[in-house]
């Protein structure tokens, strides 16, 4: 006991001081870099005696007496709830020494030092120099002789503090979106904490806590408990609820640990309710580590079943897993499809009842498919982008971050994240048409675009950089996503430090971040050893690494930027969010106010953004080295003290992807020194678009309505050949006429403006080409033939005709079904004549009827058309935007359509009722045109 508290030791004491320090943990090295941030160092001590407690309990209470002799007050600093405080507090009861002890609150009950969140040098330097000027108010109040050294301090304290005032007052950007922690690509959680609406379930530790952050479909969340009480709040609540039955999400690893004590006692208590046990495998929320005493399945099921459990039902997503297993007579073998009904199903039980989803957790399959422990699935789940509405309906019912949306020129689509996709293939349970499975051939075919892909070259010759950071210490903040890198990169610039005989330190802030949320690493780059933390303080930042552009325009991080100081080197390429990927309808986040956040508060002249995740994808077809892009742009801006040998040895030593994380770090430094380069690079790789051969006719009328080389020319020329594939000539020639007349108009009620006219041309488009069968076999049997030779195809169809008759899931139909999507196609011609066998549906007829509502909107938007009613004819002619998906989906987007454009017809009548009448106009004038 005495060597143990051996470990607490004064480490700082100025004569006279009459403040105490009491510090625990981690925050002593935010005390020490707080007191450098205040102005006091070597040369100028501060006026404090810091006790620096190593252990906290049992505490010596003596040397804490000790320590408190001649100090009036003493503030106790450490993380989370005042639990050292209390034994300060204690230990000087009734002792000769019994000067106040303050903490998370001052003598007033205001809060001092926060209790959650990070205690950071900023939050320590704010409370102990509002103490240390309270002090020297008190001390001139009373008299006391003036001395020049104390002021010279107290000037520098008062001046942090003020930066600290100014910093926080800063404006706050409205990003439009916000990134938040989500289950991972994959993730079993993700659908087996779907619940029906009318559960109450109650949260627990483990990723699956999520639920807290997304609620939509997860059931009526009541709360969570502590690790080990999950379920037992049931025990005193049931009695007093009308509602009889609860739904409590326990994780196998917590099970492991204590839950299996909250079934039992659930079970001694009699209560109903179903216990959702979540199988993973792991114990993923904290890095992967093994379940210890972790059961199989089956000996689970036994063990539950001689709890007393009255009964147990096994869910999984591969049921030949289970092939020769037997689970004994109490568990009964379901399909992960039916969760939901099986919910409903133990809801009516009485007693408790378990849940068992057994599915490996995503992130821990991927890694060990990277290092050949598990086998990688040849088969990837594709969209056909054209075929695809963007309705976001596979992104709700997966929840996968993978299925991301993407911007096209035919409107908001969205695609498979090849580099994340865990190959779990919940999102082929939507009702979109468009999902594909594809095995490429084995090896390149003749021909094939693995063959016509050329090896990527090397970057032109480039400077050394000319540093703009300060040599001796510099620190980096790195601001990225949970699961991209961002700590490998943290990792390589530790080690190219070490590599190159510098000293460095460096703070990972990732926690539940790691899963998809905001991570922020940062990193301390020093020729002598440093005292204090790695984390930069308010307004000592040298550069921001931004590989998230969320991320580094948050709050958060800017208030460690200095407009003179820091550098910026930021990714505009927006990843999508997890509300982004569910929800159709959620907004997009604003490239310039997140730009002009950053440039506000950094060095605007010399920042660098750069669309990383892009060139990413263009050079190397994965956006995985987009981080890399990032730092080598940042490294040739001159601001970051390694050289370039160590970096790339540090790459080597990582021994991922050495040679595309080498060349990804020179061509972003090429994105600096040599971007005609890369623009050249990236031309010469990009895709090259099919022809357009518009015929003469139609030739004609788009010059009627567009002046060569401009904007609405190309999107017509684009439309009017799809269009002629949709359903003949005429359909183009109507478009075009339709989109001329609409031109001519807007020209003549605002000359120069051709906004309505092109969203009239992408949004007619839309509502005349729309996806029935004919038109989903064309673009499908379009697709397949630009697949290289030898690829193995299947199409995941719900056929209307098949639904109506009950048919409850998708159709998994092979290539040999190619010839019957060919004749469908042609069969186009019968689309809408009484010899269609499809143009009887309600969809159908809702779909024919849409192009002459739209248009009646449109003419009567251009009928009131003036500066003033122009946002309002914009909005009418975009409103097509709203009828996405297909069948029951679409017929809710006509709904909105409707009803908008109903308040749309009446706020441009309002609109023109309110506008005076027209002067009358005079004989003699010309009339004006």
């Amino acid at each position: 006991y005495a060597r143990l508290n051996d470990l607490n030791a004064v480490t700082h004491d100025a004569p006279g001081a009459r403040l105490g320090v009491v510090v625990h943990g981690s925050a002593r090295h935010e005390l020490r870099a707080a007191l450098a941030a205040l102005g006091f160092g070597e040369q100028r001590p501060a006026p404090l005696r810091v006790l620096e407690i190593g252990m906290l309990f049992p505490l010596d209470e003596q040397s804490v007496r000790d320590f408190a002799a001649g100090l009036d007050e003493i503030v106790v600093v450490e993380e989370k709830g005042p639990f050292l405080e209390r034994l300060v507090r204690d230990a000087l009861y009734g002792s000769g020494a019994t000067p106040p002890v303050f903490g998370k609150r001052d003598e007033r009950g205001a809060p001092l030092l926060a209790a959650h969140g990070t205690l950071d040098a900023d939050a320590i330097a704010r409370a102990l120099g509002a103490r240390l000027l309270a002090r020297s108010e008190r001390a001139r109040a009373a008299g006391a002789p003036r001395d020049d050294a104390a002021a010279a301090d107290l000037a520098a304290v008062r001046a942090r503090l003020e930066l600290l005032d100014a910093v926080a007052a800063r404006p706050v950007a409205d990003l439009g979106a916000q990134r938040t922690p989500a289950f991972c690509s994959g993730c079993p959680h993700s659908v087996s904490t779907k619940a029906p609406a009318d559960a109450i379930v109650g949260a627990g530790i483990g990723c699956h806590t999520m639920v807290l952050l997304d609620k939509t479909g997860r059931g009526a969340v009541a709360g969570i408990t502590q690790m080990g009480g999950e379920g037992v709040q049931w025990v005193g609540a049931a009695p007093f609820a009308e509602r009889r039955h609860f739904v409590q999400n326990l994780g196998d690893g917590t099970f492991h640990h204590s839950g299996s004590l909250a079934i039992r006692a659930a079970v001694a208590a009699g209560i109903d309710v179903t216990y959702k046990l979540l199988c993973n495998g792991t114990v993923a929320m904290t890095g992967g580590q093994q379940v210890e005493g972790q059961l199989p399945v089956p000996a689970l099921v036994r063990s539950l079943a001689a709890e007393g459990v009255a009964r147990i039902v096994v869910t999984a997503e591969d049921l030949s897993r289970y092939d020769g297993v037997d689970l004994g007579p109490q568990a009964e073998l379901r399909p992960r499809s039916e969760l939901e009904r099986t919910q409903r199903e133990l809801a009516k039980v009485e007693g408790v009842t378990v849940l068992i989803h057994d599915q490996a957790c995503a992130a821990e399959l991927r890694r060990a498919r990277k290092r050949g422990l598990a086998p990688t699935p040849t088969r990837q789940v594709v969209i056909n982008e054209r075929v695809c509405e963007g309705c976001g309906d596979c992104g709700e019912k997966s929840g996968c971050l993978s299925v991301e949306p993407v911007a096209t020129e035919f409107g908001r689509k969205t695609r498979i994240n090849q580099d994340s996709c865990n190959s779990d293939l919940t999102c082929l349970e939507g009702e979109c048409p468009s999902f594909m499975t594809v095995t490429p051939p084995r090896a390149p075919q003749k021909g094939t675009a693995k063959q016509r892909e050329r090896a990527l070259p090397a970057p032109p010759a480039m400077p050394e950089p000319t540093p703009i950071a300060a040599a001796d210490d510099v620190r980096l903040r790195l601001v990225g996503i949970g699961g991209t890198g961002v700590v490998t990169v943290s990792q390589v610039l530790a080690m190219a430090a070490l590599l190159d005989g510098r000293h460095s330190r460096s703070l990972d802030q990732t926690g539940l971040s790691q899963k998809a949320g905001p991570v922020v690493s940062d990193v301390r780059i020093t020729s002598f050893a440093p005292e204090g933390g790695a984390s930069a303080p308010a307004g000592g930042l040298d550069l921001l690494l931004g590989f998230d552009l969320l991320g580094a325009a948050s709050a958060a991080n800017l208030r460690a930027a200095d407009g003179a100081r820091t550098l910026a080197v930021v990714a505009t390429d927006v990843v999508p969010t997890a509300r982004m990927v569910r929800d159709a309808n959620a907004p997009a986040a604003d490239v310039t106010a997140a730009t002009g956040a950053i440039d506000a508060v950094t060095r605007a002249a010399d920042n660098v953004y750069l669309d990383a995740h892009a060139l990413a994808r263009e050079l190397f077809q994965s956006d995985s080295s987009a981080n890399v892009i990032v730092l080598g742009a940042a490294w040739q801006q001159g601001a970051i003290p390694l050289t370039r040998t160590a970096l790339h040895e540090a790459f080597r030593l990582n021994g991922a992807a050495v040679e595309r994380n080498v060349a990804a770090f020179e061509w972003g430094r090429a994105c600096v020194v040599a971007p005609e380069a890369v623009a050249a690079l990236r031309a010469d790789r990009m895709p090259r678009p099919a022809s357009v051969r518009p015929s003469a006719r139609e030739r004609a009328l788009i010059a009627q309505a567009a002046p060569a080389g401009s904007e609405l020319e190309r999107l017509l020329e684009l439309r009017v050949e799809d269009l002629r594939g949709w359903g003949g000539r005429a359909v183009a020639a109507r478009y075009a006429e339709t989109v001329a007349d609409v031109a001519h108009r807007e020209q003549a009620a605002l000359p120069g403006s051709s906004a309505v006219a092109e969203a009239v041309a992408r949004n007619l488009h839309r509502v005349l080409a729309y996806k029935d069968e004919y038109e989903v076999a064309r673009l499908h049997v379009a697709t397949v033939a630009e697949l290289p030779r030898g690829t193995r195809v299947a199409f995941h169809l719900h056929p209307p005709a098949l639904r109506a008759l009950g048919l409850r899931r998708k159709l998994e139909l092979g290539r040999w079904f190619l010839p019957a999507l060919r004749l469908l196609a042609h069969g186009r011609r019968l689309r809408g004549t009484p010899l269609d066998p499809f143009g009887r549906a309600e969809v159908r007829r809702v779909e024919r009827a849409l192009p002459d509502e739209y248009l009646a909107l449109v003419d009567g938007a251009l009928a009131r058309l003036t500066p003033a009613t122009l946002a309002l004819a914009l909005e009418a002619a975009e409103l097509p935007e709203l009828v996405r998906g297909y069948e029951e989906i679409k017929l809710r987007g006509v709904t909105r359509f409707r009803a908008r454009a109903q308040e749309l017809r009446a706020a441009l009548d309002a609109d023109t009722e309110a506008r005076p009448p027209a002067a009358p106009q005079s004989h003699d004038e010309e009339p004006k045109r």
